[in-house]
């Protein structure tokens, strides 16, 4: 694999419709199983059929490379990230519980943890990372050795490689994940980006939230959503850190908190620089409906970093109408099929989830959109579609 060698500090505006060049991806395997099972707590919205989902990822992956776009995997980086690197990872993962022995025998399987992890071979290092197992220790009635339950907490969410980081003009950002199941899926995204030879230039800590569905890079500024998945502080750590990279910060507010538009990306996405979608919901809401959408602006002089909020509950509609953006609705039929969750790869280019109805269809035509329709059944049925599934790691420069 070679190692990408684009500049840490990018420094450039970035346009969500600008030609993709990298992308990174997550074909599941073996961890999606327990998630199908209980699909809710899983977080996801039905059972699906594991192995059709694997099938349909790989394919959507063709479909990309087709378009001369380079898509890296978290299990290809893994095959070749330093062992080292990996065993630590796996340290983390791997859980002894030893509260039901005590003394010297509970030292013991301490040390004993870490010398199984040091025999380890790579292969197993990746699947404690993907399966967290626990092994919970007992002793024997006759105290001739122990017994065992082994458990398991797989990351079965790890296919949706937007959400555990954010690609900003200045670099790449490491994101808190609003829910506990996910947490781990940062630590392995971070190693991956390592492994790259592109260090991330933040990690969002502490009570902030951040997750990668609600940001969206749009030329001279950036648009973060703040609803159900990120939150005030998560945005304030970025803007102190300077790592949006725009002068122009708008702050989308969410004030539904519904499942299905967990994410800015789940109900806006973009497609050029005068083109956009959006649920027809959130388009036609009057001010007294939580699905109404405002937004707050924050501005900073060229040059500077700091800074200063300059309009605040301004009505999101308008706001990117005033932009210049044509809007094309997404009707609750299409939008329940996870329509606008595409995936721009160049101006007026987009992978999109097959199976949407034949207005929509139609409206794209009209627009001169290009669509590659993309079979995801099973995998959408996991809350998320084209757009979720990928963390593009580069784009070409926009040049407004």
């Amino acid at each position: 694999m070679e190692r990408n060698t684009l500049n840490q500090r990018m420094d450039f505006p970035q346009a969500e419709w600008s030609q993709a060049g990298s992308i990174l991806m997550h074909t599941p395997g073996q961890e999606l199983f327990n998630g199908v099972i209980h699909p809710s707590a899983g977080l996801f919205e039905y059972y699906f059929d594991v192995d059709k989902a694997a099938a349909e990822h790989k394919q959507y992956i063709n479909m990309l490379e087709a378009n001369n776009i380079r898509v890296y995997t978290i299990r290809e980086i893994f095959e070749e990230v330093d062992i080292n690197n990996l065993r630590s990872l796996a340290e983390k993962l791997l859980t002894y519980d030893i509260s039901h022995i005590d003394g010297e025998d509970a030292t013991k399987m301490a040390e004993y943890r870490l010398y199984i992890l040091s025999q380890m071979s790579r292969a197993d290092l990746i699947r404690c990372i993907l399966l967290q197992p626990t092994v919970t220790l007992y002793r024997t009635s006759l105290n001739t050795g122990y017994a065992a339950q082994y458990s398991q907490r797989p990351l079965m969410n790890l296919y949706f490689t937007r959400d555990q980081s954010i690609t900003t003009p200045r670099g790449h950002i490491i994101c808190h994940i609003n829910t506990t199941q996910r947490s781990p899926e940062a630590d392995i995204i971070e190693l991956c980006y390592k492994h790259l030879g592109k260090d991330p230039i933040l990690r969002i800590t502490g009570e902030g939230r951040l997750e990668g569905g609600d940001y969206i890079p749009a030329g001279n500024m950036s648009l973060i959503g703040c609803g159900m998945r990120t939150n005030d502080e998560g945005i304030r750590q970025l803007m102190e850190a300077d790592a949006f990279g725009h002068d122009t910060v708008v702050v989308v507010r969410d004030h539904k908190f519904w499942q299905m538009q967990m994410h800015l990306d789940t109900y806006f996405n973009i497609i050029d620089k005068d083109l956009c979608t959006l649920c027809s919901s959130r388009l036609e809401a009057q001010p007294e409906k939580p699905e109404y959408l405002t937004c707050d602006i924050y501005t900073r002089p060229a040059g500077t970093k700091e800074y200063t909020l300059t309009e605040q509950n301004l009505p999101f509609v308008k706001f990117i109408q005033d932009k210049g953006f044509q809007i094309i609705s997404i009707n609750k039929e299409d939008e329940m099929h996870y329509a606008n969750n595409f995936l721009t790869i160049s101006p007026r280019h987009i992978m999109a989830v097959g199976g949407q109805s034949e207005a929509l269809q139609h409206a794209l035509a009209e627009a001169g959109v290009t669509v590659e329709w993309i079979p995801l059944e099973n995998l959408i049925k996991g809350y998320g579609a084209a757009h979720c599934m990928t963390q593009v790691l580069q784009r070409e420069q926009y040049n407004p």
